[in-house]
């Protein structure tokens, strides 16, 4: 989130009051009435001029306490600061609308400078002699604003989803996947890591990963756990786990005497609400002296020590264990005893709880050290994987190469040996495939539905026009006769479409740009047991927009055409022959 002292936030707000203060200003100069000539105050700008004053202040002083007030990033709803940053958004919006609005006369002055088409354009606009006409006008515009703002926010909000679960994935896996695919993993994996960080130098960093499926159990509770056996002293360098440890400590998954016995205050657990829970030590049998005191000296004596493992929130909760738990992990793969295959079962205990963002990633991903994951899949020496980071991962195929040549070259060594593994190379393009070309496919026709909502409101611009040629039959009849050509009649009901429906996307994608920036700011709360993610995703894409920009002055182009085409028909003495 956007701080409150960061100098372009800064910069932002004295614009915005300067802006302000300008449309005061604006509201109450005079302006020539073209009536009298004399010199007179107009009550539409002193009210757009106050209006945009009021809303501006307002806006800026809104959006400096929304900044500046912390937020709890783990609580659902925050009663002080969630009310004040949608109320600086809503706001905010608002006082655009005022000064797009204060810019119209602005951009339609310029426009009359161009010439006469131009000029006569602009000023069919501006006509308000026709009530009924003026509504059809103003209704054209809103459905167009409307239609342009609804394309370009779901375009920036499914740009979103795919950004922020690309920067997760990216950040939570690995962007390379050196492995057998085959059960049972392979050995000498020292070499097939010292080769690939040599080939990619400080272009990337790997560690060897034991993987597995298991079945997690604690005394209220069982799931089914995908279980990660990890270097801790190399594993940061590839995915972010120990940043996003949320609870407890990344060290204490090595470090095992401190975590049997917890001092009193550490923080253990975080509850729904977002508030933490802190260990507290209990010694309640002392006083009774009815207790027998071996059992006394039972409850005082220290928890076994017992291997770290680290458990996303979301399967923590499952298991509703805390930081310093015993739980169980159950293997698939066991020993054979004399009833059968008996499951392996080892005990570990909770050192701490991540928080990654992605639901499905902290239901199912537990961490624990690569010689405990060794020693619980029966591995031995071998791992089943090596996971490569790259620093560039838009350009992954372009380190590929060099991690493709470590893992022939460990295998042509690995020529005549018994039972040589065939090591395949992955990366995070090729493994999420069908999941960024769906969201990709579903961006795009999102786009073509919505645009035909611009095209709809397109329909309004032509009636628009058609009542237009209508009224204005008498003046073009007289533009006509004083030598204008049917181009000039043409290129001027041609621009006024183009206007109406510029004003309409300006408006749209204005007010589609701020509020998006807004909730990019901001953030919006989400449940994420429904939508994969906790916080709502918009990815401001200036070029999106741009493109949104185009299709609606395009749509609104081919839509003024027939008007066009029908005024520039009329002849003059069809328009003069009822006057």
């Amino acid at each position: 989130m956007v701080s409150a002292s960061d100098p372009r936030v800064i910069a932002f707000l004295s614009f915005v009051v300067l802006t302000a203060l300008a449309l005061i200003a604006r509201g109450f100069s005079r302006v020539t009435d073209s009536r009298s000539g004399s010199r007179v105050r107009d009550p539409l700008r002193i009210m757009v001029g106050l209006g945009g004053g009021m809303t501006g202040a307002a806006f800026a002083v809104l959006l400096h306490f929304a900044l500046a007030i912390p937020r709890d990033p783990h609580a659902q709803f925050d009663r002080v600061a969630d009310p004040i940053r949608y109320a600086s958004l809503a706001v905010g919006v608002v006082f655009l609308v005022f000064v797009l609005f204060a810019l119209l006369p602005v951009l339609l002055n310029a426009l009359e400078r161009f010439g006469f088409v131009p000029f006569v354009a602009a000023r069919h606009v501006r006509a308000t002699k026709s009530g009924f006409l003026t509504i059809i006008s103003v209704l054209s515009i809103l459905g167009v604003s409307v239609s342009s703002c609804a394309l370009c926010s779901v375009t920036s909000i499914m740009g979103g989803f795919g950004y922020d679960l690309k920067q997760k994935i990216l950040r939570n896996y690995a962007h390379v996947v050196v492995d057998s695919g085959a059960t049972g993993g392979f050995t000498d994996w020292e070499e097939v890591v010292d080769r690939v960080r040599l080939g990619l130098g400080p272009n990337g960093a790997a560690t060897p990963v034991v993987g597995g499926d298991a079945m997690s159990s604690s005394a209220t509770n069982t799931a089914g756990v995908l279980v990660r056996g990890i270097d801790p002293a190399t594993i940061s360098t590839v995915i972010d786990l120990e940043q996003n440890i949320d609870v407890g400590k990344f060290g204490y998954l090595t470090d095992t005497e401190t975590l049997a016995n917890l001092p009193d205050g550490e923080v253990i657990c975080r509850l729904p609400d977002g508030s933490v829970r802190k260990k507290q030590t209990f010694d309640l049998l002392d006083p009774d002296p009815s207790i027998d005191p071996a059992v006394k000296a039972a409850r005082r004596s220290p928890n076994p020590v017992r291997p770290g493992i680290i458990l996303g929130r979301e399967l923590a909760k499952s298991l509703h264990v805390c930081v310093g738990d015993e739980m169980s992990l159950l293997s698939p793969m066991g020993d054979l005893g004399p009833m059968g295959v008996m499951p392996r079962t080892r005990k570990f205990r909770v050192a701490g709880i991540f928080y990654s963002g992605m639901y499905e990633y902290d239901a199912s991903h537990a961490y624990i050290t690569l010689e405990e994951a060794q020693k619980f899949f029966g591995l031995e020496e071998k791992i089943t994987q090596v996971d490569v980071r790259v620093t560039d991962p838009e350009k992954v195929t372009s380190y590929r190469s060099a991690v493709d040549a470590a893992a022939a070259a460990a295998m042509k060594e690995w020529q005549g040996a018994d039972k040589a593994p065939e090591l395949r190379v992955r990366d995070w393009q090729e493994m999420n495939k069908n999941l960024f070309s769906a969201l990709q496919l579903e961006r795009i026709a999102t786009f073509m539905i919505l645009s035909i909502a611009i095209a709809v409101a397109s329909f309004c611009i032509i009636c628009t026009l058609l009542l237009m040629v209508t009224e204005k039959g008498r003046q073009i009849a007289v533009m006509k006769a004083l030598g204008a050509s049917d181009a000039h009649i043409r290129n001027v009901f041609m621009i006024e479409g183009v206007v109406i429906g510029a004003i309409g996307t300006l408006f749209g994608v204005g007010i589609a740009l701020a509020t998006c920036t807004g909730l990019k700011w901001f953030g919006a709360r989400l449940p994420p047991e429904v939508y994969y993610i906790d916080r709502l995703p918009v990815n401001v894409d200036l070029g999106d927009y741009a493109i949104v920009a185009i299709a609606s002055l395009a749509i609104c182009t081919v839509a003024t055409i027939y008007p066009a085409h029908a005024a520039a028909r009329l002849h003059p003495v069809e328009g003069l022959r009822h006057e």
